[in-house]
């Protein structure tokens, strides 16, 4: 097929079509010729463009220019990994922290009672019904006002700020729904029983303060006067409970506590335990943390004469002003003076086992019960003073017990509370007792019991208290502190001496009731100094007289211990440890160890000789490891369950070990014996089968995790201490012996090749003849066939991974190997992200720790990394989405864009398009199978592995690899090329990024002070943008001027990755002579290349990429121009992009390839004929679709091109230059053309009118035809258009048919654009080009992709879905009646699948939608004044989208011509009357806008009866226009006139274009009597629907019977017959139409009859009084019309021909 120059000539001389012109205010008229080339200035020629002699001078230029200025470091502008990935961080066990549980703060607001006289005071601890257990102490609050506190003023020397903190923290361990915070409220000792003390608050109210005034302030002044005789003693009053769990869980659920069940006070507030409500409780999940702070009245205390109002919210920090429950502050300190908070101390219900951190030594008195009813006296209101005392003198009570609200810190005596007239009272105080840190047998706790007369009797002064006796308890017995539950006896008379050094029994004084117990009391203590364990007890003391400084014998309790039996008993105590108490065990554990180890390793001097106490018959970890493999039973389980910690004992004994050998210059092969090799080599196997053992038979993946890595360090310490070939025999049982535990054997090669002598081990681990001597020989050699068999495949293997290198290099074979298995999962998953994130921490780390001259080692080391990734090609992730590539066979047409361009090249049979990234997508999906994509940062961390090995690896070992690659494997390299150029694409970081980020974080702060998943959705969103994905975004603290910083590195990380690529390609192209398939090598090369200008790309790799694209145009010409045809026309598009760039470097070097093109494919016609097609139709593809098009660089670029022409002294003697010139001028027309498509961009009906016309210009030119209808399409489409786009797409297949057509005979085929009618008849004008005008044989033209069977059927299916998109799913049966014949020829069955059942989708959606959708809405829009230009006085319909409204069509046209022209300027015209073109303004611009119908005559309506068919193929349009005679719009009936207006359009809507010229009006009018004729039949028709419709509507239907049968109906039918059918007219003429109108009531009383029948079955029951009158009112309105319908016009009846009577 060739191409004569003449019909090429003739063809690029092709104008597009001139343009109707547009004035604007001046009348100036925009043309081409405004744009002479010849006048602008050409920019910057590239220097040298065909300065170079030979091919290996052009390309050493071009490698010297690239390595200029290079960055010398890839991975110093990549991310830096995460510290926990850089070196595997050892986990550390939690250092043991004081024991926090879930945490509750409770706020004390109000306790009020209805009349307030005395001051009270409130203690708050939280109780556990069900383990019958106070389980915090007492918080003490005082919420008095400072008028009672002055009450009080003589009993209180000074109030501490720690004293009047309202708020307390309690903390729940074992958090359970039977957990009751216990309020007790207690007052001032007064005279009488707490219910004569209630009785005032329950009969007297504030709100009475008029007559109870006086009571009131009696009662207040009796307070005040016992509050200054007896302020310091107590009494009780009240108490109240609240379920914590169920104020918890209802705060959950988001409900305020107020007064519910739950909070009542009183004896009903605990539930019995064998009562029915306590056994109805549940457990239900108690989230003490997450809950909404919440506040709980209780207002049921005293007959609800008291409220007590707290706030409860949970405390995940410690806040501010917080005081610890010894009353030291905490961090973090406020600034400024806050009212305080404390921690209220917790008392588990069950055991805690964390270990003691810090200083706590308190004990906790509780009196409980006091006996005195066999005593004759008349001691009833009793109390006890309670102090502790540091000796017997009265001075020596020591002031360390806690004080309570409003008062000092500490005290010195503590009194109890005072039941009145009660011989034998129950106590509930609790003392708190700071214990001093070094106790005596002097301390004692002194109890003194008093007798309080509340009321002074006369003539009697001094002190209320009467003493009655004394107790005490020494704290100390036999040095142990003395806890737990006690009965002691009074003493009634004066204490003896010394009485402090012996218990109560003893002394020979006066007892009350002889010597009996008296008084129970029970002490507890929280110590960390005092173990309270008999086991740990005895076993410190001995260790304690083991150390020195003890007196022989030792007493323990009763038993004295001399010091020759001291080592004997220590080994007995060290035995019974283990009977301790577990609880206490723990406690002091860490003491316990330190004992134990001293004794260990340290030798005792006992009675002046040396003891072990541990016989060591070997080294200690000799030792530890026999004992560990000889072990059995528990301890052996317990041994490998806790293996780190043994593990850190063998290794820290080891390195000792070492110490001392080292200092005798001993081999590391010769530092262990051979025996204990064999035991680390035993436990290592134990530990590996237990491992599997918990996770396989146990499920305790977590427990598994941990001896897992526990076993990765201590192998990874081993290699530091032993013989490393050992420990490789050790690695490879691990590794062998755990096949299928993915994760953890890369955890467990993750912390070996984190190991500091990793690239030593894995570079000088093998032999010299491991390293290539000269892997790759010369150019000359190689080009001379040297070069044996062997060779190549010695080249290959060193790309693999083979046997041989796993042996050599230890370490990074298994590295390399587990990246392999990973590869090969089905699913992406923790096994993949963990080795890639490994292999990215292992090869940075070789690069940080090697030198310089390393670099080319460490990369030929990782050279089979190289092969592993290429074979993985189809698993990378080059979108940044992450998405499975894999999918049905119609995914690539589905699930993109229809339009796209890569998409339909796909399509079209061309899947090596490279444009785009959906082009790649397409590729993927097209290779056939299922493909789990890795994720998109897994992708870069393995990819910017492969380009530092690529750009340090030997040069000439790289050209020769490429040399001896197979085709296939050098395919995959270009694929892995171009993903690579996708991965690492600069992606903008602006201001809008960090403001994302900053959102990010408030969404994740907001997110986890909720108590969500907040790890989870921030997970989800990782997966989005590559670069964004990675460490790096952590960014919401940046500034701009950090991220101006991060921008930098990003775009030089972009660039240097990019000229990688280049370099590779460089290598790649320069070994091709030695090649057998060159053409398919320069071709992938090309691709390569054209992908990386798609991409957003630096000025210094564009440059680079231009020179080498010019180079391969200089070199292999002929071979790119006629072999890859298809290429070269998107290299011109590229190019020519480029030409328009602003960027001047960008533009000159566009210009310089350009131009080289065209130079070199000048020696063939036939080449140059089709770059010139190439170039002329990629810039009206790029003027019609690009938005960022700039139309003057481009012509400054054409110019610049000119100015190459003219300076090319060689070719002046050519044709070039004028052939070139011609092409130029012919490309600024089509710039021409374009300029007026800017101005109307806002106005997409003229935008769409000025592409139409161009692609009608382009009638004999097909393929820049179909290139424009395709952009019309884009438009549309983004303009949500589907119809028209469709229609596009349409009419570029019936192009495409036609000159298939004349092609090919193919019955399968369409006959052109006429098998095209069916879907519009509008399609017929694409058979306007005859075969006699352009045969599509010819060279150059119909050569695009879309010009084959394959592009045809793309196009038609982009249309079939944008119907579908657009609702006409009728439409999208027509084009797959094209489609189908073409699917059944290729027996592409799998597509005809797909298309049967995109069908069945079609049908289904007609049958649910139905009459439900909406179609277009039609406006007729006329444009009157000079202002328009040449739309003055055109009318068009506009096509709108369904249920547009009058008035928004008129807000969107005059809002814009409003800015053409001005405000003043525009009018719109309101009514659709006739426009007289005298009346109008001259300097103004009109509208009118008119809402139009669909228009058919009845013939036409036999055929149109779907709703699609009346709304599709339209053609006709009507709009009426009310009249009377006298010149109103409206009149009565019998003066009311109609002008019916009838419009024609050009083409059919739908049609290309959303509107259309009018270019036929009929007009007829309406007589009054024919409009109510024509009113008649419209409300008979809308009744006749309504009532026969298969399901009814009730309510439409009642609303036509009410505007038909209505009794108040304005003009309704019967005012209508009154007006016209009352009397026979005179006029003869009207005889029909009044005959006609009756026959119209006649149907319409029918019809109602028939709806009011209907309705009856409808209605509801309470809708029978509407029927009946809706049945009177039709009734009525019957017998009203009965004797107009009835008369009859006689003349109308008379027979035509009258009978002849002679004939009967």
């Amino acid at each position: 097929m060739t191409l004569t120059p003449a019909l090429i000539l003739s063809l690029l001389q092709v104008k597009s079509p001139t343009l109707a012109t547009l004035t604007d205010d001046s009348g100036h008229t925009l043309t081409s010729s405004d744009f002479n080339l010849r006048c602008l200035t050409p920019d910057k020629r590239v220097e040298g463009l065909l300065a170079f002699s030979s091919h290996e001078e052009l390309d050493r230029f071009n490698q010297e220019t690239r390595q200029g200025n290079r960055h010398p470091e890839l991975f110093a502008l990549y991310p830096p990994p995460d510290e926990d990935d850089t070196v595997e961080i050892r986990p550390v066990p939690d250092c043991p922290r004081e024991h926090i549980g879930e945490r509750v703060m409770i706020r004390c607001l109000s306790i009020k009672f209805e009349i307030e006289i005395e001051p009270i005071f409130a203690t708050m601890a939280l109780y556990d019904l069900k383990e019958k257990k106070k389980i915090s102490e007492n918080f003490y609050c005082d919420l008095n006002s400072e008028q009672f506190k002055n009450f009080l003023k003589n009993h209180t020397d000074h109030i501490d700020p720690s004293s009047t903190a309202k708020s307390a923290i309690f903390s729940i361990t074992y958090p359970s729904t039977d957990i009751y915070l216990v309020i007790k409220i207690e007052k001032v000792l007064q005279q009488g029983e707490i219910s004569d003390c209630v009785d005032p608050y329950v009969t007297l109210r504030e709100c009475d303060s008029g007559k109870n005034k006086d009571k009131i302030e009696k009662l207040r002044n009796q307070a005040d006067s016992f509050c200054q005789r007896l302020g310091r003693y107590r009494m009780p009053f009240a108490w109240a409970t609240v379920n914590i769990m169920e104020v918890i869980n209802s705060a959950t659920l988001e409900r305020d506590i107020t007064d519910s069940e739950n909070t009542k006070g009183g004896r009903r507030g605990l539930p019995r335990r064998n009562s029915e409500r306590y056994s109805t409780i549940d457990e239900p999940f108690c989230n003490v943390s997450g809950f909404k702070p919440a506040t709980i009245t209780i207002s049921t205390i005293i007959k609800q004469v008291c409220s007590i109002k707290l706030d409860m919210s949970p405390v995940n920090d410690t806040p501010t002003s917080c005081l610890s429950t010894e009353l030291i502050p905490l961090k973090p300190v406020a600034e400024k003076s806050t009212r305080l908070i404390k921690e209220v101390l917790e008392f588990p219900s069950s055991e805690v086992y964390v270990p003691h951190n810090i200083y706590r030594n308190l004990l906790y008195v509780y009196p409980q019960r006091l006996n005195f009813v066999n005593r004759l006296t008349s001691a009833r209101n009793i109390t006890i003073k309670i102090q502790f005392m540091s000796g017997e003198d009265p001075t020596s009570a020591m002031c360390v017990i806690f004080g309570k609200s409003s008062g000092p810190e500490f005290l010195s005596e503590v009194y109890t509370p005072v039941t009145y007239h009660n011989k034998s009272p129950d106590f509930y105080e609790e003392l708190k007792i700071a214990l001093p840190a070094r106790l005596t047998e002097r301390h004692h706790l002194l109890f003194t019991f008093f007798h309080i007369s509340c009321q002074q009797k006369q003539n009697q002064s001094g002190s209320c208290e009467t003493l009655i006796g004394y107790s005490w308890l020494p704290i100390l017995n036999i040095d142990r502190l003395q806890t737990g539950q006690y009965c002691l006896p009074i003493i009634l008379e004066r204490l003896p001496v010394n009485y402090s050094l012996h218990t109560p029994e003893v002394p020979p004084v006066k007892w009350m009731e002889g010597h009996k117990g008296l008084f129970n009391l029970e002490i507890q203590a929280v110590s960390s100094v005092h173990t309270q364990d008999n086991h740990l007890e005895r076993f410190f003391t001995l260790c304690h007289a083991l150390e020195g400084g003890v007196i022989f014998p030792v007493r323990i309790r009763e038993e004295k211990i001399p010091e020759n039996k001291l080592e004997h008993e220590l080994k007995l105590s060290i035995i019974a440890l283990s009977s301790s108490s577990l609880e206490a065990l723990v406690l002091f554990l860490h003491r316990v160890l330190d004992k134990l180890f001293t004794l260990i390793m340290q030798p005792m001097v006992i009675a002046g000789q040396t003891a072990f106490v541990f016989s060591l018959l070997q080294q200690f970890h000799e030792e530890l490891a026999l004992q560990m493999v000889v072990s059995t039973g528990v301890c052996r389980e317990n041994a490998y369950k806790y293996a780190w910690f043994f593990f850190e004992l063998l290794v820290k004994s080891m390195a000792q070990h070492v110490s001392q050998l080292d200092k005798y210059n001993i081999p590391r092969r010769s530092r262990f014996s051979d025996r204990f090799k064999d035991d680390i080599t035993t436990i290592v196997s134990v530990v590996t089968a237990e491992i599997g053992t918990i996770l396989v038979k146990q499920q305790k993946v977590e427990q598994a995790e941990k001896v897992n890595i526990s076993l990765a360090f201590f192998l990874y310490d081993l290699m530091s201490l032993m013989d490393r070939g050992f420990v490789f025999h050790l690695m490879s049982a691990k590794s062998v012996s755990m096949p299928t535990l993915i994760s953890m054997r890369l955890e467990f090669l993750r912390i070996l090749c984190s190991h500091e002598h990793y690239l030593n081990l894995s570079l000088f681990f093998s032999s010299p003849a491991s390293a290539p001597a000269s892997p790759c020989p010369s150019i000359s050699s190689q080009s001379s066939g040297s070069c044996s068999f062997q060779e190549q495949q010695r080249i290959l293997a060193l790309f693999e991974l083979s046997p041989e290198f796993k042996q050599q290099h230890y370490l990074t074979g298994l590295l390399l190997t587990e990246l392999s298995a990973a590869l090969d999962m089905e699913s992406e998953g923790y096994g993949k992200t963990a080795t890639f994130k490994l292999l990215t921490t292992a090869l940075c780390m070789c690069v940080y720790r090697g030198k310089v001259q390393r670099k080319a080692k460490v990369a030929a080391l990782y050279l089979p990394l190289v092969g592993i990734i290429i074979e993985s090609t189809n698993y990378l992730d080059f979108t940044g989405t992450g998405k499975n590539k894999s999918g049905g066979p119609d995914d690539d047409l589905e699930n993109v864009p229809p339009i796209n361009q890569s998409v339909a090249m796909a399509i079209a049979g061309n899947p090596f398009n490279t444009l785009g990234r959906n082009a790649l997508l397409s590729m993927a999906s097209m290779q056939g199978k299922s493909i789990a994509t890795l994720a998109a940062d897994t992708s870069r961390h393995l990819l910017v592995c492969f380009l530092w090995v690529m750009k340090n690896a030997d040069r000439n070992l790289i050209q020769r690899w490429t040399t001896d690659m197979p085709p296939s494997q050098l395919n995959k390299l270009l694929e892995l090329l171009t993903i690579c150029i996708s991965c690492f694409e600069y992606r903008v970081l602006s201001t809008q990024a960090l403001q994302k980020s900053q959102q990010a974080k408030h969404q994740l702060e907001e997110a986890l002070l909720r108590g969500m998943g907040a790890r989870g959705e921030m997970m989800k969103r990782v997966g989005g943008d590559v670069f964004l994905g990675t460490l790096r975004n952590k960014a919401w603290n940046w500034t701009k001027a950090e991220l101006d910083q991060e921008a930098l590195i990003s775009g030089n990380l972009a660039t240097e990755s990019n000229l990688i690529v280049l370099d590779l390609l460089e290598t790649i192209v320069q070994a091709v002579p030695l090649a057998d398939c060159k053409d398919n090598v320069v071709g992938g090369v090309l691709k390569v290349l054209l992908h990386s200008l798609t991409c957003n790309q630096s000025t210094t790799f564009l440059s680079h990429t231009f020179s080498t694209l010019r180079a391969l145009v200089v070199k292999f010409g002929d071979l790119l121009f006629e072999e890859e045809a298809e290429q070269c026309a998107d290299l011109c598009q590229k190019v020519l992009q480029y030409c328009s760039s602003p960027v001047d470097e960008n533009r000159s070097q566009a210009c310089a390839t350009l131009y080289l093109i065209m130079r070199y494919s000048y020696s063939n016609a036939s080449n140059f004929s089709r770059v010139k097609m190439q170039v002329t139709m990629s810039l009206a593809s790029l003027v019609g679709k690009s938005s960022d098009f700039q139309e003057e660089y481009l012509r400054r670029s054409l110019r610049t091109i000119l100015a190459y022409a003219e300076e090319d002294t060689e070719m002046q003697n050519t044709q070039l230059p004028s052939q070139v010139d011609e092409l130029l001028r012919n490309l600024n027309s089509i710039l021409s053309d374009t300029v007026k498509m800017r101005e109307f961009q806002e106005d997409p009906e003229m935008l769409m009118d000025l592409m139409y016309r161009i692609a009608k210009g382009y009638q004999t030119s097909p393929d820049l035809r179909l290139t424009w209808l395709q952009n019309m399409a884009e438009k549309h489409n983004n303009r949500k258009c589907y119809t028209e786009s469709a229609m596009c797409l349409v009419h570029a297949a019936a192009l495409v048919a036609e000159y298939l057509s004349m092609l090919e005979d193919h019955k399968y085929l369409p006959v052109g654009s006429v098998t095209f009618q069916n879907i519009s008849p509008n399609v017929l004008e694409e058979s306007a080009v005859s075969d006699d005008i352009l045969s599509p044989d010819e060279d150059g033209v119909c050569s695009g992709r879309y010009f084959t069977e394959s592009g045809l059927v793309g196009l038609l299916e982009q249309a079939a879905e944008l119907f579908s998109n657009g609702g006409l799913y009728e439409a999208v049966n027509e084009v797959y009646k094209i489609i189908i014949p073409i699917l059944e020829a290729h027996r592409d069955f799998r597509k005809l699948a797909s298309t049967h059942d995109k069908l069945q989708r079609a049908f289904d959606n007609i049958i649910l939608k139905g009459h439900k959708r909406m179609f277009g809405t039609y406006f007729r829009v006329g444009f009157y004044g000079a202002k328009f230009g040449d739309l003055d006085e055109r009318e068009f319909i506009y096509k709108e989208p369904g249920i547009t409204h009058l008035p928004e069509i008129s807000h969107r046209l005059e809002n814009f011509y409003s800015q053409c022209f001005g405000d003043d300027t525009l009018v719109m015209i309101k009514d659709s009357t006739p426009v007289d073109r005298k009346q109008l303004n001259p300097n103004k611009a009109y509208i009118q806008i008119t809402y139009v119908e669909p228009y058919f005559d009845d013939y036409e309506m036999k055929d149109r009866l779907t709703n699609f068919e009346k709304n599709f193929n339209l053609r006709r349009f009507m709009y009426t226009t009310p009249f009377t005679k006298s010149g109103r719009p409206r009149g009565e009936l019998n003066e009311q006139y109609k002008r019916k207006t009838i419009l024609t359009t050009m083409h059919a809507f739908p049609y290309v274009k959303t509107r259309i010229n009018v270019i036929q009006k009929e007009e007829f009018d309406l007589t009054p009597i024919e409009v109510a004729i024509e009113d008649m039949q419209k409300k008979t028709r809308e009744l006749a629907v309504a009532t026969h419709r298969e399901q009814p509507d009730a309510k439409m239907l009642q609303m036509l019977l009410q505007g038909s049968v209505g009794a108040t109906v304005n003009q309704g039918p019967l005012e209508v017959a009154q007006v016209f059918l009352n009397e026979i007219p005179a006029d003869p003429k009207l005889f029909r139409h009044h005959n006609k109108l009756r026959l119209c009531f006649k149907e319409f009383i029918m019809r109602c009859g028939e709806a009011v029948e209907k309705n009856k079955h409808l209605i509801a029951s309470d809708q029978k009084e509407y029927q009946q009158e809706l049945k009177k009112n039709y009734n009525r309105l019957r017998e009203n019309l009965r004797p107009m319908l009835e008369r009859k016009i006689p003349e109308l009846y008379k027979p035509i021909i009258r009978p002849r009577l002679e004939n009967r």
